[in-house]
């Protein structure tokens, strides 16, 4: 069964992966960005730590949320209609502790709120205000471009598990030549070796076809409700599908409810269900800052 409520856990990262279903802004590209801005960082100094892209022509302010031992005050800078979401912090490298990391998902959750986020890996850190300006001028159109297919869109989170035991108990009831060679095994006297063999064979290869199936099936149960689907890459053995969903604003409700639906409907698997989450898994950034050359 899903869990009762939707767990929000620490930052998302942006694995490599396959994507599914196409659609719009299955998969929004923008132009390429060191985490560090290009920029050589060798401690000391202020700079600024960008979390986010968003559409605004105002300066907004959203309060000591930033990180940092004492929560930095979150701001934007702002060039014609776009806006870098940051805080003032050190130059250095950022370690990915859990405090890190969840103040920048604090930072990006707070801001999707009310507006549409392109959200930027952990540990984004510019020199200058004038270097932010810059990746906004340089990169404006594609920017413009990710925002509109990402404009009113959500990103959840869905891993299903099963018991490995419980699954081929299941099969040896259903398949015959596996329940046949189970017996014999059980009832053989001499060497069983090549039998066992045998049925680990089938075992594997029906546990293999059920996984297809089930994850099939799952992905075409939702894909009414959601723009776009993302498979990763699953993790562990009790893993069968790991996967991301880009669902609109209006949606959200029809799109639970569908995942509490399956859930009852396959009651021996375990559902994980995240989110709503920036859309981590269906933009991918690739910023390259280049500065102004000079006349």
């Amino acid at each position: 069964m899903p869990e009762a409520q939707k767990k929000k856990r620490g930052a998302k990262a942006s694995p490599g992966a396959r994507a599914k279903d196409g659609g719009a802004g299955a998969r929004a590209l923008a132009p390429e960005v060191p985490a560090d801005g290009g920029l050589k960082t060798e401690g000391g100094g202020r700079g600024k730590y960008v979390y986010c892209i968003i559409q605004s022509g105002e300066t907004l302010r959203f309060g000591p949320l930033g990180i940092g031992a004492d929560p930095a005050d979150v701001h934007t800078v702002n060039y014609k209609d776009i806006a870098a979401v940051v805080s003032d912090t050190p130059i250095e490298v950022h370690d990915p502790t859990r405090e890190n990391v969840l103040a920048h998902e604090r930072v990006n959750e707070t801001v999707m709120r009310k507006y549409t986020v392109i959200p930027m890996s952990f540990g984004t850190v510019f020199k200058t205000r004038d270097d932010i300006v810059e990746l906004l001028r340089s990169a404006y159109d594609a920017f413009r471009d990710v925002l509109m297919k990402m404009q009113d869109k959500l990103e959840f989170g869905l891993k299903v598990l099963w018991d490995r035991e419980v699954m081929i108990r299941l099969i040896e009831e259903q398949d015959e030549d596996v329940r046949r060679l189970k017996n014999e095994i059980s009832g053989q006297k001499g060497s069983t070796y090549f039998a066992r063999m045998q049925y680990g064979r089938l075992v594997d290869a029906a546990l293999q076809q059920l996984s297809e199936k089930y994850v099939s099936e799952l992905f075409e149960a939702l894909r009414d409700v959601a723009v776009a689907s993302r498979a990763n890459k699953p993790i562990g053995d009790k893993m069968i599908m790991n996967a991301a969903f880009l669902v609109s604003r209006d949606k959200e409700t029809a799109f639970d409810q569908k995942v509490k639906a399956i859930g009852a409907k396959y009651d021996k698997l375990t559902f994980k269900y995240t989110g709503p989450w920036p859309p981590y898994n269906f933009v991918n950034i690739r910023l390259k800052l280049e500065r102004a050359k000079e006349k």
